[in-house]
This record gives structure tokens, C-alpha cells and sequence, in this order.
């Protein structure tokens, strides 16, 4: 018999590690992200190419404010805060927990997809692999999903597992005071009535542009990739190319940003002159 092997080490580290529970049944699984980040993330720079980063202050004072000296509030009323201490709150977290205790199993299309949030992949552990495809087949084969409630990185999260050609997918849920009702952006209750004719030259309008499914190469993030081919071609012409200095040892000089922005205005309202 071949021994199963936990692949974690080929794919990278799991962001959670626990089982799925159901009444006497109990799966060691890793959670990943379905989803990785695949747009351009540009840094904000100083025109010299240095890497700037946000500070906290006070907009009344313009007093700058370290973060370990911040404390979190709840707005109550106009201006008015509730503070809450850290304490306080570790004291109302979640108690932490390494299990995803489903609680029922639903039809699988029985959840609406304004509920999904987040996207990630179930894998087996511990050797779990025969019991992880078990339950994915029963469940893809009765076309359930379940839902539960589990603890991660100290925040209570609900979620729907799914099964798919052998796989568990999870979707993090919204809760249900998350969703705005379409009364809330004022759209109209009432159901307004529509001709024959016009619904029938829509109905054709869609039937022209149907298909069975799309295809996945069709789903790309084009300007992603409009940004990253500039990119590349600015980097391989030396254009627009800027390298932060190498940080001076020593106390850095204290820069009048106001005075530095003033100049800068002087000088373009000169430019614009000449």
C-alpha cells in the first residue's frame, strides 16, 4: 500500500491548520488561499526614488503620534469615541479553536454568491487523504455544502465548504447585516411592468451572446498586464529608472515638508510664467 505523504513543503506553508468535525467524524486539513494577488502594486516614492511610508497624527495639532501610543474607539456620536483596551478586547476574541465544526449541510446552490467573501483550498494532513476523498465525494455526489464557523488568526469566521472534482474549496461567508438590500441605494420596490416585444428582443440579445461556459483565458486582469509590459520596457530603456540613496549613518536631517512643498509650488507657478 502506498503511503501518503503531506505535500505542504512543495506548495508552501498552510495559513491553517486544523479538522473538519462532523458528528463522529473528524479531518486533519490545511487551509490555503484559493487566490493569489495578481495586480501591479506600485510603491510611493519621493522624486529621488526613496521609499516613503504613513505616519499617524493628529489633524487638529498636526502632532505626529507613535503607534504604540494609539488606542482604538467606536464612535458613539459626532466626534464622540468609546475606547476600547487591548485587553478588553482579547478578553471578547473568539476562544481558539483548531476545529471547522460543521453545523449543517445545505444544497449547494442554496447559498447565494453575495454571501462568498474569500476563496481557499481544503488539503488532507496527517495522512487524512482516503477520509479527505471520501467526504468530497459524498458531498459532491449528494451536491451539498457545509457550513461551520471556525477561529483564524484570532478572528470568528463563517464558512461554506464545497466539493468539486475531488477537491474541498471553503468560501468565507459575509454575515447576513453585511449585505445592503437594493432599498438601501434606493432602488424601488414595485415591479414595473414590460412589453412583450421589448422583453422578447432582449431575450434574443442574450441568446446570441450565450454560452456554456466562459473561458478562463478570458478572465485576465488586461490592464495588469499593460502596466507590467511599461514597466519592462522603461526598465530595459533606462527610462523613468530612479534608485534610493544608501541610508546616511548618523541622525537623518530634519526636512520642513511644508517648505519643501512651497518651493515646489513657487517654482511651477515660474515655469508657467516663462
Amino acid at each position: 500500500m502506498r503511503e501518503e505523504r503531506d505535500n505542504t513543503s512543495a506548495i508552501g506553508r498552510p495559513i491553517w491548520s486544523g479538522t473538519i468535525s462532523f458528528g463522529l467524524v473528524s479531518i486533519p486539513v490545511n487551509l490555503f488561499p484559493a487566490n493569489r494577488d495578481s495586480r501591479v502594486s506600485l510603491r510611493l516614492l519621493s522624486p529621488e526614488g526613496e521609499p516613503l511610508k504613513r505616519d499617524y497624527y493628529s489633524p487638529q495639532t498636526g502632532a505626529d503620534l507613535p503607534e504604540p501610543e494609539t488606542v482604538r474607539g467606536f464612535e458613539t456620536a459626532k466626534g464622540k469615541y468609546v475606547t476600547v483596551t487591548e485587553e478588553e478586547q482579547e478578553r471578547l476574541a473568539p476562544e481558539k479553536s483548531r476545529d471547522i465544526s460543521l453545523r449543517v449541510f445545505v444544497p449547494r446552490d442554496g447559498i447565494s454568491p453575495l454571501f462568498f467573501q474569500r476563496g481557499y483550498i481544503l488539503t488532507p494532513a496527517d495522512k487524512s487523504g482516503k477520509a479527505y476523498r471520501l467526504l468530497a465525494k459524498t458531498m459532491e455526489t449528494m451536491e451539498r455544502a457545509g457550513v461551520a464557523t471556525f477561529v483564524m488568526h484570532g478572528k470568528e469566521y463563517l464558512i461554506a465548504i464545497f466539493a468539486r472534482d475531488g477537491v474541498l474549496r471553503a468560501e468565507t461567508l459575509r454575515f447576513n447585516d453585511e449585505l445592503r438590500k437594493p432599498s438601501d441605494i434606493g432602488l424601488p420596490g414595485q415591479k414595473e411592468k414590460v412589453s412583450t416585444r421589448v422583453l422578447k428582443t432582449v431575450e434574443g440579445a442574450i441568446a446570441r451572446l450565450s454560452r456554456k461556459s466562459i473561458d478562463p483565458k478570458e478572465m485576465k486582469d488586461e490592464y495588469a498586464e499593460r502596466m507590467l509590459h511599461l514597466i519592462e520596457t522603461k526598465r530595459k530603456k533606462h527610462a523613468n529608472v530612479v534608485k534610493s540613496a544608501t541610508p546616511r549613518k548618523g541622525p537623518a536631517e530634519v526636512v520642513d515638508l511644508m517648505a519643501v512643498l512651497k518651493r515646489n509650488l513657487e517654482q511651477g507657478r515660474k515655469t508657467t510664467r516663462q
